[in-house]
């Protein structure tokens, strides 16, 4: 294959320790290392894929077993890259590095060739290496067939182990290795190394383009220069931010501030309208619900912590529109955001339409904006416990008061009660929308005595903190007077739900009396009565006239 054919990723693939960007630490130790001669037996080299773990790994065999141009060299932290070592090792044909693919060569018995050839010493090369990738795909017995060999390996052989999944290495294997755990290549550092590579390849690229490309490739190097090959097959010359963004699908971050103001503000039509700008222009939806992902979190770390550098991404202008945001939104609201894009995630992977999904998601957004959280909430408790000790409000004594000043009304205890059961107010509830208040009312009051003014009851288990301050609330609004919710520990009717449940079992008692449901009962064993439900019989005068009415049709 020619240079010129070759993707940019291999084209480019660093030969030595220079080349590799933003894995000091690797390189400082092993370079260290070298220079002392105290060498591990074993290295492990861990982190995301395209960090750099299997040229890493090449590197340091290039390293130790360079022999320098002239041949006479010793190992070295900066390989010649020109002896016969370097050249074969580069090109994956050296006959003592042995690069081995662990996600197909899991089994024991795979290992165990390992373990014979390492009884040997190398051909040529000073040391024998074993390059193995994603280690961590090898069987149990795999690895524990390799325990022995990593603990006593032979003198002249090496092991470099790379993996993307430490987790699943077991922990025998790792505590007779030396791990180094590459990262990932931050934006900016990724960005100038595109930079680089374009001004050698010829091609212009704007900075804030390759800062996008540079941001699709999430810290991988590989992945990176794979959009930019991508970028100069499929774009113009000189391509635009504009053109890269389209290419990958990406929304534009002013953009997408505004469409995640409008779902906050609950507009819904200006919400619509964006989605729809940024469907005709290509925009990946998963992508998308990402870029809101990232946004809810880059919000809550400007409340949480405003001297981090969550906003180095972004213009002076985006800057202050996320400042301004982060004040808008509450805490309880970003929280409940992440929640629901998290799941959004999946829902928009699974939709036949990806962005219906996401409409659904932004509507769903701008309702739970207005849902007040625990705080609010908290203050809205101890406000209404408040006016349960107060007299009339001063807005309601207006209201109903003459015009002239005279003393505000009375409580009820003057008049006569508007409600004689629990279910009147009830119903009450359930006229009104409060449907919270009804289920409650239903579930957990059992009453004693209704007074005018004031209700004696007691509470069933599970009844809410807030239900007594919530009733008597509700009473003062509906009637313009004060009402006393005067609990008591026991006593009382059962509650309406309970009434409902007591009537029910007692229709089915004498329901199972009839000899005819007995005789069913008798045929089919262990059959009950789960449900009544009221059937309407129609008289004899209506099916007359079905009757008849059938005949003429047919006639």
């Amino acid at each position: 294959m020619s240079a010129h054919s070759q993707v940019l990723a291999r084209k480019y693939r660093p030969q030595i320790f220079d080349d590799l960007i933003g894995q000091e630490a690797l390189v400082q130790t092993i370079t260290n290392a070298i220079k002392q001669n105290r060498l591990a037996q074993a290295y492990m080299l861990t982190g995301i894929r395209g960090v750099g773990k299997t040229t890493s790994a090449r590197i340091i065999a290039k390293g130790l077993n360079c022999i320098g141009e002239d041949g006479k060299g010793g190992m070295t932290p900066n390989p010649c890259g020109k002896c016969k070592h370097c050249i074969d090792i580069a090109n994956d044909s050296h006959i003592d590095v042995i690069e081995i693919d662990a996600a197909s060569n899991t089994g024991v018995d795979n290992v165990r060739e390992i373990i014979e050839g390492a009884k040997y010493n190398p051909v040529s090369a000073r040391y024998k290496i074993y390059i193995i990738d994603e280690v961590h795909m090898l069987s149990k017995a795999a690895f524990n067939a390799l325990l022995k060999t990593l603990e006593e390996p032979p003198e002249r052989v090496k092991f470099i182990f790379a993996t993307t999944e430490i987790r699943k290495v077991p922990l025998t294997i790792l505590s007779r290795c030396q791990r180094f755990d590459l990262k990932r290549i931050d934006t900016q550092t990724l960005a100038n190394h595109l930079a680089g590579i374009c001004q050698k390849e010829n091609k212009n690229f704007s900075q804030e383009a390759l800062y996008l490309i540079a941001k699709a490739g999430n810290g991988s190097v590989r992945d990176a220069l794979s959009l930019l090959d991508q970028a100069i097959t499929q774009l113009p010359d000189n391509p635009s931010e504009n053109d890269v963004r389209k290419m990958l699908g990406v929304v534009d971050k002013s953009l997408l501030i505004d469409l995640y103001t409008s779902a906050l503000n609950a507009e819904m039509a200006k919400c619509f309208e964006l989605l729809e700008s940024q469907y005709q222009s290509g925009a990946n939806a998963l992508s998308l619900v990402q870029d809101l992902l990232d946004l809810t979190y880059t919000l809550t770390t400007i409340k949480v912590a405003p001297q981090a550098n969550s906003l180095n991404d972004y213009t002076s202008t985006e800057k202050e529109s996320l400042k301004k945001l982060a004040e808008q939104s509450s805490m309880h609201t970003l929280t409940a955001y992440w929640q629901l894009l998290m799941k959004g995630i999946q829902e928009v992977r699974a939709a036949d339409n990806p962005f219906q999904a996401i409409e659904m998601l932004l509507i769903r957004m701008a309702y739970m904006s207005d849902i007040p959280g625990p705080e609010a909430l908290l203050k809205d408790i101890k406000k209404n416990n408040n006016l349960v000790q107060e007299t009339i409000p001063a807005a309601k004594s207006i209201e109903i008061a003459p015009a002239i000043s005279q003393p505000a009304p009375q409580v009820a205890s003057t008049q006569e009660c508007p409600f004689k059961t629990i279910q009147d107010i009830y119903k009450l509830a359930q006229k009104h929308g409060e449907r919270i208040l009804a289920f409650n009312i239903e579930s957990f009051v059992r009453l004693v005595q209704i007074k005018p003014g004031e209700i004696i009851c007691s509470l069933a288990q599970g009844a809410p903190g807030s239900l007594v301050a919530n009733l008597s609330k509700f009473l003062q609004t509906q009637t313009h007077t004060n009402w006393h919710i005067n609990v008591q520990t026991s006593g009382g009717e059962p509650t309406l739900k309970e009434q409902h449940e007591n009537s029910k079992q007692q229709l089915i008692q004498n329901i199972e009396k009839d000899s005819v449901v007995q005789e069913i009962q008798h045929l089919f064993k262990g059959a009950k009565i789960e449900k009544v439900k009221p059937v309407k019989i129609t008289d004899e005068s209506d099916s007359s006239k079905s009757d008849s009415g059938l005949e003429e049709d047919e006639e």
